[in-house]
């Protein structure tokens, strides 16, 4: 590929940056390899660069898992995940991401803005935002951004915030994985990216790490719903 240096520095950045948000890489791969790659194959290169991803997530924050909300914000996701992957087959992704980059950007805005507000720490509210956030990633192959969202409600510490979203991205990636390949999505002249990305990721995540140690929970928590407004103005800008 002739921007492939351009490419995995790219793809570093969003892991970094995924890492210290807690919500994952993908929020800001996909929009990234969109401009490489068709919107199929982004989805396929992501599901696989994503479990790598989430595994040196798990290792680094191993200590930090919260079972229960693995449970009832997991399950559904994991559900919700293969469906959003079998139907991503039948919707125009523009739209799609366009819906999206709206959302996040009006639900960041309206908690950045109302500092009060919050979503509350419910068993519901983790099923719907489980469900919702499995939808999105099967979809549009990033869900982090409303899990993040979900999640902040629980007030976790940050090593429980990371270790317990990536536990929950691990098994939606490996769900819609085997829906992607069966839907086509995985092309054999763009397997030789994996291993370049599986090495991106585990040194993104270890620098995102470094970073989060010099962090506050305040300013991880502002900087969760900055990085989630910037994801929603990049979904929507990518499109135009």
């Amino acid at each position: 590929m002739k921007y492939l240096p351009i490419f995995i520095l790219l793809s570093l950045i969003a892991e970094i940056i995924g890492t210290v948000g807690g919500f994952g890489s993908s929020v800001f791969f996909v929009p990234i390899a969109n401009f490489f790659f068709d919107f199929q194959s982004v989805l396929g290169i992501t599901a696989l660069y994503h479990l790598s991803s989430n595994l040196s997530k798990i290792v680094l924050f191993k200590k930090g898992i919260e079972k229960k909300i693995i449970i009832t914000l997991g399950v559904p996701a994991i559900i919700f995940v293969s469906l959003g992957a079998y139907l991503s087959q039948y919707f125009n992704p523009k739209i799609l991401t366009y819906i999206l980059g709206f959302f996040l950007i009006a639900l960041s805005l309206l908690f950045l803005i109302f500092k009060q507000l919050k979503v509350l720490p419910k068993t519901s509210n983790a099923i719907i935002g489980g469900a919702l956030s499995g939808l999105s990633a099967g979809l549009l192959g990033t869900g982090g951004a409303i899990r993040g969202i979900t999640l902040a409600a629980f007030k976790m510490n940050k090593d429980k915030f990371i270790a317990t979203s990536a536990v929950i991205d691990l098994g939606v990636d490996f769900s819609r994985t085997i829906v992607y390949y069966f839907n086509g999505y995985m092309h054999k002249h763009d397997l030789y990216l994996v291993p370049i990305l599986i090495l991106v990721s585990i040194i993104g995540t270890w620098i995102g790490k470094i970073i989060l140690n010099k962090v506050s929970q305040e300013q991880f928590r502002n900087g969760v719903l900055v990085l989630i407004l910037i994801v929603g103005i990049v979904s929507v800008l990518a499109n135009f």
